[in-house]
């Protein structure tokens, strides 16, 4: 990297360097999250790309809540707790379940209008839920709360929007070890911002798949920045992969949500037969594992020439006037895609949709690193266990973001001198690109096929050595040094227009990577079957593998079940 040292004075172009707090992330997690904190803090917000392109705004099916009289917090944990395969830990399920209700009278009074059945708030039943308590805006859920909560922000005069920034590096001090705030990429320069807490809610890391419902920003930024920092993570092989997302050529792996087979909806092979209840007895709508595995496993049963790449989801026992009033969007996607749902099964097969693994956090959001929290899909609190619940995702954001109204934080200590330095060598960027794409491409499709939905020891270990050899030649290459290497005060500017574009990507493909080896290493360390992850070569769970997998740099262990 060829820098050019200029001014002790850094031009901001108006953006502001120091925050008491700083929120990474704009879906549920992040604007809940920074809605939660006291009014007091100054409250830096930094989004990707605009509001509203995280996976939250995506969420069709619902989100779940005990509140029914006939249901129960008991019952809502009993379920998730199986769901969760032996891995949950119980005490922050406990603590998700009793504060649902509550959740959900919050989003009540913001303004978020769930659906009704006459005075009171409809519920319909979702797999492995033994009640009715997914509660739903039609099948726009997560859009519906998104907007409600972005509404909220944009009205606090204590939140700053930091919009199209990307976060690079977390600023760590050693002694004693705390996050002191990170590096960004914003309007063609990386700053260093200033904060006495950092608040990683960067949603999951889909992006690292072939075939995902994540949206494009899903790249594992969090989970990446915080392992790299030092930070615990923990269960990073546990990834679910949703079984009905549109299968079409051309299409986006759109998801049909889990709400349509919990409506009545039948998954069928291309004769119509309910092929699922082969599997399990709960047929369509056991847990997501089996009916994922359940549809892969019958692809490659069936012996047509060419292969079969999907299955169908079949609305049509649902009641016609039914399906308008739950599944409008879905009905709008699918015309979209020249398929008439009232009249032809849908096309579907899995795609990578939930990361149960992140940082590994506290009740309070608490990393392994002060001052460092993490929320969302970022992190492991333990209430999804080794397979999470339908709907209860954007409830674990709501619920966690309530616990950081009581968070204290004190002035960070100001950086007394700052270095501005001018890359000039985007000419050397310009020949490194297009190798870093190539990584970009090749990655998600190597992942799909060694650490997707069925996995090998053979496979892991070839798919690890090359994700190793990626990192080895992009650590190596120029454009990865300011996003790696910067020191906390150094200002970059360059002097090229292509230099933002061009450390985005790669700044995404490093996190891939990192996510990449993360899963690839936990895959291989779990040598059982359990939940999200499946092992050919260990197709059964184990009692001795009923325990957490632990990774802090480089090392991997086991830790109890609390």
């Amino acid at each position: 990297m060829t820098l050019i040292s200029s001014a002790n004075s850094v031009e901001t172009k108006g953006l502001t360097t120091q925050f008491d707090i700083i929120v990474v992330g704009s879906g549920a997690a992040g604007l809940y999250a920074a809605l939660c904190l006291p009014t007091h803090y100054h409250v830096g917000l930094i989004t990707k790309d605009t509001l509203k392109t995280g996976a939250s705004d995506w969420a069709q099916g619902g989100i779940a809540a005990a509140i029914a009289p006939e249901d129960s917090p008991i019952f809502h944990q009993e379920d998730t707790l199986k769901a969760g395969a032996g891995l949950c830990d119980e005490s922050a399920v406990q603590f998700l379940v009793n504060h649902a209700p509550s959740a959900i009278q919050s989003l009540v009074d913001m303004g978020v209008a769930f659906d009704r059945k006459g005075q009171q708030l409809a519920m319909t039943l979702e797999a492995a839920h033994s009640h009715p308590r997914v509660l739903h805006a039609a099948d726009t859920t997560g859009r519906a709360i998104i907007s409600t909560l972005t509404e909220k922000v944009i009205q606090r005069p204590n939140i700053e929007i930091i919009a199209q920034a990307i976060a690079l590096q977390l600023w760590i001090e050693p002694e004693p070890k705390r996050c002191q705030g990170l590096s960004v990429l914003y309007q063609g320069q990386i700053y260093w911002l200033q904060a006495s807490a950092v608040i990683l809610a960067t949603g999951g890391g889909g992006q690292v798949y072939a075939q995902t419902t994540n949206p494009a920003v899903s790249t594992g930024d969090g989970v990446a920045l915080a392992w790299r920092a030092g930070a615990m993570v923990r269960d990073l092989e546990f990834f679910q992969f949703h079984p009905t997302a549109l299968t079409k050529p051309g299409a986006p792996h759109f998801l049909i949500s889990e709400a349509v087979r919990g409506e009545g909806a039948h998954l069928v092979d291309a004769q119509g037969k309910r092929f699922a209840f082969d599997y399990h007895p709960a047929g369509e709508l056991a847990p997501r594992d089996v009916v994922s595995r359940a549809i892969f496993h019958y692809l490659q049963s069936q012996k047509a020439d060419p292969p079969q790449t999907n299955v169908y989801l079949d609305l049509r026992p649902i009641e016609p006037e039914r399906i308008r009033h739950r599944f409008p969007n879905i009905i709008r996607v699918c015309q979209k895609w020249g398929i008439d749902v009232f009249h032809e099964p849908i096309p579907v097969a899995p795609a990578a949709h939930y990361w149960m693994g992140g940082v590994k956090v506290n009740l309070n959001n608490a990393t392994s690193i002060e001052g460092l929290y993490a929320i969302g899909e970022t992190a492991s609190t333990g209430v999804h266990g080794a397979n999470r619940l339908a709907s209860n995702s954007l409830l674990e954001c709501l619920v966690f973001a309530g616990q950081l109204s009581k968070l204290k934080v004190t002035a960070p200590v100001p950086i007394t001198k700052t270095t501005e330095f001018m890359i000039n060598n985007e000419s050397q960027w310009e020949q490194e690109i297009p190798e870093v794409r190539e990584i970009r491409q090749a990655l998600p499709q190597l992942m799909w096929q060694s650490a997707g939905i069925s996995r090998r020891q053979t496979v892991l270990e070839a798919a690890l050595s090359q994700v190793s050899l990626w990192q080895k030649q992009m650590k190596a290459f120029s454009l990865s040094q300011p996003i790696l290497n910067l020191l906390p005060g150094q200002s970059v500017k360059f002097e090229g227009a292509n230099g933002q574009t061009y450390l985005r990507t790669c700044s995404e493909t490093l996190n891939l990577l990192d996510i990449a080896y993360l899963i690839l290493n936990s895959a291989l360390f779990r040598t059982e079957s359990r939940g999200g992850h499946y092992r050919q070569d260990y197709p059964q769970p184990s009692q001795q593998w009923e325990k957490h997998t632990l990774v802090c740099d480089r090392r991997w262990w086991k830790d109890e079940i609390h």
